[in-house]
């Protein structure tokens, strides 16, 4: 079985896991902060995933959101978790969700699967080989113009501090594109970026298990991701701005306005 075929088969267990306890759970906690929750189903998604994984490449290492690394084995390979992105929208029964599985080798991001269990959307990609939706091809959208571009971002659970300024990024980007959208699933706002859906996508603080599919996604779509200067990111920089590549160049312009903007007040 090869990285994707594994991937693909672990992130549509805990699919079918998560989507029939939609409406059912009863254990939330909370990480840090009543923002911040965690339920029964995210931890037995992601031991699940880990379980399918580890059986067929019992030597690679693992990040997952809930129980953090493992790498005492030392892999060059290191497959990259969030068993269920979107954890407040299931919550609450807001069926947008997603399950995020990523490999990297070293820094770089070999192979992705993104899976929407609501829709039975399976987004992948393996370096060099493009993006996919349930077998079909993706490519980013065509949209040349800011005004003319729908845009998606998500806010991190600090953000009454607003961190990165990110109060006024999301004003700057409100004013100046057709909209903004906030759906509460990062690896599912990359998707859809990939999929010609959303034109853009950014967000001022994510974890790597929130990046590491969806990059992949992007990229092989014919997108382009990087911070919001403009470099070359990875998983590892919370920072991180999709695109169809055609408006990138203006978003990093408005990004990088608001903090102009905030900083002279």
């Amino acid at each position: 079985m090869d990285y994707l075929q594994s991937a693909e088969k672990a992130a549509r267990e805990a699919g079918k896991y998560i989507l029939s306890n939609l409406g059912r759970t009863k254990q939330i906690s909370f990480k840090s902060k009543e923002s911040n929750l965690v339920t029964e189903v995210d931890k037995k998604s992601e031991e699940l995933i880990i379980e399918s994984l580890l059986k067929d490449f019992p030597d690679f290492d693992i990040l997952a959101e809930e129980s953090g690394a493992s790498s005492t084995k030392n892999s060059e390979y290191m497959w990259v978790i969030d068993p269920l992105d979107g954890t407040t929208n299931f919550a609450h029964g807001l069926p947008i969700f997603s399950v995020s599985i990523g490999l990297i080798k070293g820094n770089e991001v070999i192979a992705g699967v993104v899976y929407d269990p609501t829709r039975d959307h399976l987004f992948s990609a393996a370096k060099g080989k493009g993006a996919f939706l349930n077998g079909k091809k993706l490519s980013v959208s065509k949209t040349k113009e800011i005004k003319k571009s729908l845009l998606v971002t998500g806010f991190p659970y600090n953000v009454e501090e607003n961190p990165d300024f990110c109060f006024e990024r999301f004003v700057i980007m409100t004013k100046n594109s057709r909209a903004v959208r906030r759906l509460g699933s990062a690896a599912l706002d990359f998707a859809y970026v990939a999929a010609g859906i959303f034109d853009g996508f950014w967000e001022v603080k994510l974890n790597p298990w929130d990046i590491a599919a969806g990059l992949l996604l992007v990229k092989e779509a014919g997108g382009k991701v990087t911070n919001f200067k403009g470099e070359e990111s990875d998983i590892f920089n919370p920072q991180i701005l999709a695109s169809n590549g055609h408006i990138h160049d203006k978003m990093i312009e408005l990004l990088a306005l608001a903090e102009q903007i905030q900083l002279s007040v």
